[in-house]
């Protein structure tokens, strides 16, 4: 048998710091090693116990967690999961800044033993723990920069041609998901020429945060997907939490809580096949970093209809799974790091025109 995942807390309040205790404490796949009440002592603590997964409290006396978070993958990289408050906007804001930073989930809060939500929220914080124990980290200033910075290989000039004018773009991620949507999307002009829908797995109750924090940190407009919108140019449309997001046949969104597909309730092979089925060849996916392989099979539809596919490259990718899955099945007509899609998206939709910066490495003058 494994040894038991090693844990720090880091939670200033008391009832709740004794609580996420004895909820890891039960776990015998986790073992806490630490539990402190702000961020100068856990970056004292972080050496001399090397837990292999931290859970984070974003609202801490002193340095908050962002600055815990930012310290912590600058000087001793190590997994770490947020837990926040969902209602509270200031916490969203900072928890989503945290996974900007490095950060590679959140979850909710956990709530009294007495709550009828305490058994499935103190299950998803186990598992969350889990999970990202094993996500190899790295030693960064903003998350992705030095992955970036690895060699890529060459990519041969198939990789860009352009197969029609896309109608839709859809993009999914999971596991660093929003940093990498915050750098792609950010690349992208506010007058970017077609709608793009997006699907990010994250806990139901911080998916409106997430819409709202994204809606401020790049030019698009970013909302939350709703039912019967026909969506429009400059807009991206995320997936509302625990509901699929797809393009219905008369061009416009769809959402519904239909059963999971692949355990995933957003799923990027719901959007993707939609996509498949109503726009065919006019459609642009693209698949980025995230666990397990949800979207390959959504994004293979999308390419035997005709239209442009792309997985992120490993050398960019927080967690190389879903994207891994997509070029195992053929479904990627194009494998890029982060930092060249958005180039790429533009070139599809602007045809002839540069993209900023000039010719894309690898690809065609």
């Amino acid at each position: 048998m494994s040894a038991p995942v090693r844990v720090m807390l880091v939670e200033d309040s008391l009832v709740v710091r004794q609580l996420l205790a004895h909820i890891v404490s039960r776990d015998p796949r986790l073992a806490l090693v630490a539990a402190v009440a702000s961020g100068e002592e856990a970056l004292r603590e972080i050496h001399r116990v090397s837990p292999d997964v931290i859970s984070m409290d974003i609202r801490l006396p002193g340095i908050d967690g962002l600055e815990t978070t930012r310290r912590i993958m600058a000087e001793r990289p190590t997994p770490i999961v947020v837990v926040a408050d969902a209602v509270e906007d200031a916490s969203l804001r900072i928890s989503m800044n945290a996974l900007r930073a490095g950060a590679l989930s959140v979850v909710e809060k956990p709530v009294g033993t007495g709550h009828a939500a305490y058994e499935a929220i103190s299950g998803q914080i186990c598992t969350q723990l889990r999970i990202m124990s094993q996500v190899p980290v790295i030693r960064r200033r903003a998350i992705g920069a030095e992955r970036l910075g690895r060699p890529v290989p060459d990519l041969p000039a198939e990789a860009f041609r352009e197969p029609g004018i896309p109608s839709h773009v859809a993009v999914a991620a999971s596991t660093g998901g929003p940093p990498a949507f915050a750098r792609l999307l950010g690349a992208l002009p506010a007058d970017f020429s077609v709608p793009i829908l997006l699907v990010q797995h994250m806990g139901a109750a911080f998916m409106e945060g997430f819409a709202d924090w994204l809606n401020g940190v790049v030019p698009l407009r970013v909302v939350l997907a709703q039912d019967g919108v026909r969506p429009v140019a400059g807009h991206v449309y995320v997936a509302p939490g625990d509901r699929h997001l797809a393009l219905g046949p008369a061009g416009l969104l769809a959402t519904s809580d239909e059963p999971p597909v692949g355990g995933q309730r957003p799923s990027a092979t719901v959007l993707f096949r939609s996509l498949a089925r109503v726009a065919g060849p006019r459609g642009l996916g693209v698949l980025l970093t995230g666990m397990g392989e949800d979207g390959a099979a959504g994004l293979r539809d999308m390419r035997a209809a005709g239209a442009a596919t792309i997985a992120e490259h490993e050398s960019s990718a927080v967690v190389y799974g879903m994207p891994a899955a997509a070029v195992r099945l053929g479904a990627a007509g194009s494998v890029l790091p982060l930092d060249l899609i958005a180039p790429r998206l533009l070139r599809a939709v602007q045809p002839g025109v540069p993209a900023p910066g000039g010719p894309v490495p690898g690809g065609a003058a």
